[in-house]
């Protein structure tokens, strides 16, 4: 079997651990010979080194919960903080799990949890310097953020569908690229770097760039209007009536809001749309994406 089967099957085998698919996948970036895909795959195998570098699936939105105590014997336990409670400059990371661990750890969190959620402690100098200013006349002694197993899960499941979509499209490309000598460059590096940008950093504006495979369209203030009027058109060659029902009215949505504050919004749902179907949608809209990225405030 070659090695783009292999990794195609492992993908689509829950069973099989992530940790031994990347270690297939880091095989495939040395064939490719493409230092990028080498890059992230090393990432998750060994975990990132700094929350800049995050990809945005490891990132998860949390509550946070805490024992407290007061006089008399007063308490409260696993109550509740209001992120209120926390001054304004640490919300946005008390309000979030950076998963910068290896992959191999997470899954393992996974697997040993019998409650439906991880706890991620405070740190006990945040816990010291704000645990009086939560619940009135109590102090927090141990806090810690709530990380739903669910969200774990799913960013586990976001790994294995973007090594699946990629090894497909580098199939399509060169099926025998697998089997490639190491650093032989079956597949032109640009494209490797298309296909990486689009299935595996979601990075889709980028899909055009450096490639004589799609056509590229510029774009003005006064060509908005036909931009959008060639999108409409290309869904609607999609054999999906609900997709291409939802992709229209948000394709609208954009070119009504275009140069306003309101296009980021539809913008970013037409990108998320776009990734969640990007088998699908991908070949249709490609052309088009870097001249829509163009137009995106």
């Amino acid at each position: 079997m070659s090695l783009l089967r292999e990794i195609q099957d492992a993908a689509i085998d829950s069973n099989t651990k992530l940790a031994m698919l990347l270690r297939k996948c880091k095989v495939l970036a040395a064939r490719l010979g493409s230092e990028e895909f080498k890059a992230w795959v090393d990432h998750e195998l060994s975990g990132y080194k700094s929350v800049d570098d995050l990809p945005e699936y490891r990132i998860l939105s949390v509550n946070s919960k805490g024992h407290f105590f007061g006089a008399f014997g007063s308490g409260l336990n696993n109550a509740d903080i209001p992120l209120l409670c926390i001054p304004e400059e640490y919300r946005e990371s008390m309000s979030h799990s950076y998963m910068m661990d290896p992959i191999a750890a997470i899954e393992a969190l996974v697997e040993k949890s019998d409650e439906g959620v991880a706890q991620e402690p405070w740190s006990p100098d945040f816990v010291a310097l704000f645990g009086r200013k939560i619940y009135k006349d109590m102090n927090c002694m141990q806090a810690w953020k709530v990380i739903p197993i669910t969200a774990l899960i799913a960013a586990l499941d976001e790994v294995r569908n973007k090594i699946l979509n990629f090894v497909l499209e580098i199939e399509a490309e060169d099926p025998a690229a697998g089997e490639a000598p190491v650093n032989s460059n079956p597949v032109a590096l640009e494209k490797v770097h298309q296909i990486f940008n689009t299935y595996i950093t979601g990075n889709v504006q980028n899909v055009a760039t450096g490639s004589k495979d799609f056509q590229q369209h510029a774009t003005s203030n006064e060509t908005n209007t036909e931009l959008f009027g060639q999108l409409l058109e290309a869904v609607q060659s999609i054999s999906n009536s609900q997709l291409t029902e939802t992709l229209t009215k948000n394709i609208n949505e954009m070119s009504v809001s275009c140069g306003t504050v309101g296009f980021k919004v539809h913008y970013q749902k037409f990108m998320s749309l776009l990734a969640d179907h990007m088998q699908v949608l991908g070949p249709v809209v490609a052309p088009y994406l870097t001249a829509l990225a163009a137009v995106a405030p």
